[in-house]
């Protein structure tokens, strides 16, 4: 089967592999309907994953439908419409049993799919733990809509619920890249006295400023008096940080007003700096760290109530054989991109 893989740090490349089989009574074979492509793939092409495995097939943003199942798998069957887990986990372990399945200690525990074991940039992708990281897409949800449940959107969704986001707060997105609009989603669920996103494309202020309109943007030179200016108490109440730049970490916690919450899932290419003498005394709650994937369920079934919609996001469709230019606009930031859907 034809497999997108990591072949070096900085190259990706097309390799035909055997196509998975059932190797464990968990397991599940998924024919990957759509994929799509990620910026944490790009951090495993500039080699800013160390855990990344040279020759292992990419992709961690999938959906599918179940070609066979292990005999332990009993929450999905064969010919099921599927969204797949970001992370597999086993459901067992200590993390696991409080929720924190990211944290899971099974050797292919947490972001495992398109990093440490074979990925669904591919044709076919063996999911271990499926009868944990599968979830049945419902009939009135088609493919597309369902494409960024197991990550996107679990990554959204896990940070406003950490957050703990109440409707009297003012609410700071930094970064409306594809992972920051589907926090924004998330986070209008909380319904928020208001919510300010910042970022520093132009194109995506203006998809946001169409798409959402109650929603107030910002740039980041100008973000700290913005949002002074647009809340109560000295700054924002939660801020969250899905940018991941080299200033935006300092600009997360210098918009906060003291006793805030920031949280941060960006994931960045080097250290940052916690200048404890700066920040003295406006007495911060960091909340830090990658998605633990535990309510895609309950994502589904908001979107088959019509409350979160992330259609607007793909703004391009390409097949496997292509994706080579697809990772190429996606990385460059060409056309308007926001996000691929990738046929496979």
């Amino acid at each position: 089967m034809l497999t997108y893989s990591f072949l070096s740090k900085g190259k990706f490349g097309f390799v035909q592999k055997e196509k998975p089989t059932l190797e464990n009574d968990r397991d599940a074979i998924v024919k990957v309907t759509l994929a799509s492509i990620c910026s944490s793939d790009l951090h495993i092409k500039h080699g800013s994953v160390p855990k990344a495995v040279e020759s292992i097939t990419l992709g961690h943003e999938m959906v599918g439908i179940v070609e066979a199942v292990g005999e332990k798998v009993k929450n999905v069957k064969v010919g099921d419409r599927v969204t797949v887990n970001v992370e597999t986990f086993c459901g067992e372990c200590f993390f696991c049993k409080k929720g924190f399945v990211n944290n899971c200690t099974d050797k292919n525990g947490g972001w495992a799919l398109g990093c440490r074991i074979d990925g669904g940039q591919a044709e076919y992708v063996k999911v271990p733990f499926a009868d944990k990281g599968l979830c049945k897409i419902p009939d009135q949800v088609s493919d597309k809509q369902a494409l960024f449940v197991g990550d996107l959107l679990a990554t959204g969704f896990w940070a406003t619920k950490i957050s703990e986001i109440t409707n009297e707060d003012t609410v700071l997105i930094i970064g409306a890249g594809p992972t920051g609009i589907c926090t924004l989603l998330c986070a209008m669920l909380k319904n928020p006295k208001r919510i300010i996103l910042c970022e520093k494309d132009e194109e995506r202020i203006k998809f946001v400023n169409k798409r959402y309109p109650s929603v107030l943007t910002t740039t980041p030179d100008k973000c700290l008096d913005f949002v002074l200016a647009n809340s109560n108490h000295g700054g924002a109440d939660v801020v969250l940080e899905v940018a991941g730049a080299d200033t935006t970490f300092r600009l997360a916690w210098e918009c906060a007003r003291p006793n805030a919450t920031v949280t941060v899932v960006a994931l960045y290419n080097k250290a940052q700096t916690l200048p404890l003498p700066d920040m003295y005394g406006k007495n911060l709650t960091f909340k830090t760290g990658g998605v633990d994937g535990c309510d895609c369920e309950e994502i589904l079934s908001l979107i088959s109530q019509g409350k979160i919609n992330t259609l607007p996001l793909i703004t391009h469709t390409y097949p496997l054989s292509k994706i080579d230019e697809a990772y190429r606009l996606f990385e460059n930031k060409e056309e308007g991109v926001i996000k691929i859907a990738v046929e496979c």
